[in-house]
């Protein structure tokens, strides 16, 4: 039996700007992403990733077309709606890691439990379910230090286990390694590798063919239009 769609888009156009100073920043864009896939988005400077990657992402709304997350339509939602969507269903990991300052990996992890309202946690299950995230990235013996205490690659991992705390149906990689050295780099994808082995559903916007490469799929975006699909030809390990 074939695996559920997580994300499909259809015809999915946003319009930027009027009359003649109109720019399609996507133009009836149509794709699916499947339960367990491990897929990257490219193009050049002003394809439209971004904005793909935000409307994916539920940071924004098309100005046509239809989005379905998890078989859910997104596409008509209001801000506070697609607030609450985010929250429940995808975890976001950040290029610059976007973690508080003067707060700690626990803290940073658990931020996204204090904002969930459809399940009720005391603060120490919620202390609990943070700690075990950031076991499950490596950082067992880190949950007390602040990011400036932290290296790169350490900060990304919390980003990482913040990323996975909910439990989401969808994770989101924006330029993951894009602030890395080439060693921490390699750590952040066998990392997300090991996410993909265990079933998580990743997509991932990278400017970088040889990062793509580390997915099943690369989706290639051109003026904001699909330009080309190509398979990697990775599967998950078993």
């Amino acid at each position: 039996m074939a695996a559920r769609a997580i994300i499909e888009t259809k015809t999915l156009t946003q319009i930027y700007g009027m009359g003649d100073a109109r720019v399609a920043a996507l133009d009836g864009v149509s794709i699916s992403v499947h339960e367990g896939e491990f897929v990257a988005i490219m193009g050049p400077s002003g394809s439209g990733k971004s904005t793909l990657m935000n409307i994916l992402g539920c940071l924004s709304r098309p100005t046509s077309g239809e989005y379905f997350l998890d078989n859910e339509d997104v596409s008509g939602l209001d801000k506070v709606e697609l607030a609450a969507i985010r929250n429940k269903k995808i975890g976001y990991i950040f290029q610059s890691y976007n973690l508080l300052s003067r707060t700690t990996a626990l803290d940073n992890v658990i931020l996204p439990l204090q904002y969930d309202r459809t399940t009720e946690r005391t603060k120490e299950e919620r202390e609990e379910v943070a700690t075990k995230a950031l076991g499950m990235v490596g950082l067992a013996d880190r949950m007390q230090h602040q990011p400036q205490e932290l290296s790169g690659g350490q900060q990304q991992r919390v980003a990482i286990a913040r990323a996975l705390v909910n439990e989401p149906v969808l994770i989101m990689a924006d330029e993951p390694t894009g602030n890395l050295d080439s060693k921490s780099g390699a750590e952040i994808m066998e990392l997300l590798h090991d996410l993909h082995n265990e079933g998580a559903t990743i997509v991932m916007v990278t400017h970088s063919s040889e990062i793509a490469s580390h997915t099943q799929r690369t989706i290639h975006l051109r003026d904001g239009k699909l330009d080309k699909v190509i398979s990697n030809g990775k599967k998950a390990k078993k």
